[in-house]
């Protein structure tokens, strides 16, 4: 295995590239082999992707994050896809006393008042964690596509991750909605009854509604904030 490096990543992106996505996790599965993980919100594109990895090699590890905010749907497809593929999905959870804290001082939803507490709050439930789900791993697997947001135009299919360390791959990164939705239905993959009902994207319930004809793919996302403004800082250091 060679050492994990910028380098390294942009080596690989130029190999890749032009490769299609299951030769993509397939060889990737074999080059780092257990030091890989898959981090998913059971959105569509994480479906496809927990349905190739299903099919490629089980032992890479999948895992989620729980907020504490999720809408019970969320938990009804992660019970689904781990029976249904017959695999484990681990579950990471933000630290109590950091949630407490939060709560305390900045209210139960303080992410309607501000940009920086709603980023405060993502911090706490989804990046504390992320970097403990992260520790030690080569390759962290992501369902980002270059469609779903102005934030994600320029993104690669392998880069570097430089704040974990890491090289992020993102299968789909070239892949439009219309795709996504073809694998879905023609593999039988399980999503998220969300989707019909008109929602897009979906991450917590009180940060998450449904779109409406016309808008973005992430306009239910932090809709009360600007486009150019909606991540959560997983996948951009803000």
């Amino acid at each position: 295995m060679q050492s994990i490096s910028p380098q390294l990543a942009n080596e690989l992106n130029k190999k890749y590239s032009n490769k299609d996505t299951l030769t993509i996790i397939k060889e990737i599965a074999i080059e780092f082999k257990g030091k890989i993980v898959f981090s998913t919100s059971f959105s569509v594109e994480d479906q496809v992707i927990t349905d190739m990895i299903a099919n490629v090699d089980k032992s890479i590890i999948i895992f989620t994050i729980d907020t504490g905010r999720l809408f019970q749907e969320t938990y009804n497809i992660m019970e689904t896809t781990m029976d249904k593929y017959g695999i484990e999905i681990k579950t990471f959870f933000p630290d109590y006393k950091l949630v407490e804290n939060m709560v305390n001082e900045k209210g139960i939803n303080l992410f309607y008042y501000s940009v920086d507490n709603r980023k405060l709050c993502c911090n706490v439930r989804k990046k504390e964690p992320l970097k403990r789900a992260l520790a030690g791993m080569h390759i962290w697997f992501t369902g980002l596509r270059k469609e779903q947001s102005i934030t994600r135009h320029n993104i690669n299919v392998i880069e570097w991750e430089d704040r974990y360390k890491l090289i992020k791959v993102n299968p789909l990164a070239d892949w439009r909605e219309t795709e996504v939705w073809s694998y879905i239905k023609d593999k039988n993959v399980p999503f998220n009854s969300l989707y019909r009902k008109g929602y897009r994207s979906i991450g917590c319930s009180p940060c998450t509604r449904a779109t409406y004809p016309g808008e973005d793919i992430r306009a239910g996302r932090w809709w009360w904030e600007a486009a150019d403004n909606k991540e959560c800082g997983l996948h951009i250091n803000d």
